[in-house]
């Protein structure tokens, strides 16, 4: 429960989901989460984003459809939006096939989760000091969904937040708060969903998801309500707050994880 709590909160808030599921069992001596349990709390999350912004998924998806029966891919913004999120999503592909390996190894050191979380916090920072805020979710162009993927793709590092880095580079690029929030949950649903594909694969291989299925059941449940609930909670905050307070707790859990761990 603790686990599918912390799973649901931090993948969409931006302190890092990944950090805070390597820090919290290597503080509590606890054993790492296994492969299934990862991925059935993934999907939970996904089921989160589709319960919040079904709507739009649902336009993007027929608008997407459309514009290719149309052979007019690109007229409508709903229809461009769609293939800028498949653009967002290339980035995060190519790095995960890659270079999943490289990065593999950084899951066992909380001494790098804690300097990746001092990185999530200043990228938070300087978004709010240098983002102009002048553009809202319509208003997104190939080139903002492209670098918005490429800070998808860095976020493959353990404590450095995929909604922190993809909200943080949406302001960069002149993106409000929640127009750059939003992009970055629904750019989340894709790689999400492969990623949870690709660990079902492997489970279907090597896992017997059978002998947790109690676990499973309340993992999945703790994490779809709880990320259901962040989200609506950071898009009702972003409307009119500044990302500081994130910053300020991915500063002090980074310092703490690599002075005591």
């Amino acid at each position: 429960m603790v686990l599918g709590i912390v799973q649901g909160i931090t993948e969409f808030l931006p302190i890092s989901s990944s950090g805070h599921l390597v820090l919290l069992p290597a503080a509590l001596g606890w054993a790492s989460p296994t492969l299934v349990f990862d991925t059935t709390v993934h999907l939970a999350t996904l089921l989160a984003v589709v319960a919040v912004f079904w709507r739009d998924l649902l336009g993007l998806i027929v608008s997407w459809w459309r514009g290719l029966l149309a052979g007019q891919p690109l007229k409508t913004t709903e229809s461009r939006l769609a293939w800028w999120v498949i653009l967002g999503t290339v980035p995060g592909i190519l790095t995960g096939l890659l270079l999943e390996k490289t990065f593999e190894s950084l899951f066992n050191s909380p001494n790098a989760v804690g300097a990746f979380l001092l990185l999530t916090a200043l990228l938070l920072v300087l978004a709010e000091v240098l983002g102009r805020r002048q553009r809202e979710f319509t208003g997104i162009t190939w080139l903002d969904s492209l670098l918005i993927g490429i800070g998808q793709a860095a976020s493959i590092a353990p404590g450095l937040s995929r909604s922190g880095t993809t909200i943080a580079v949406g302001m960069f690029c002149g993106l409000s708060r929640e127009a750059a929030a939003r992009f970055s949950f629904i750019l989340s649903v894709p790689i999400i969903a492969g990623a949870g594909l690709a660990q079902l694969v492997k489970l279907l291989r090597y896992g017997n998801p059978s002998a947790e299925a109690p676990l499973l059941l309340v993992g999945f449940v703790a994490a779809a309500i709880c990320g259901y609930a962040a989200i609506r909670l950071l898009l009702a905050y972003l409307r009119k707050r500044p990302l500081y307070p994130f910053s300020v707790y991915c500063v002090v859990v980074g310092i703490l994880a690599i002075t005591l761990l």
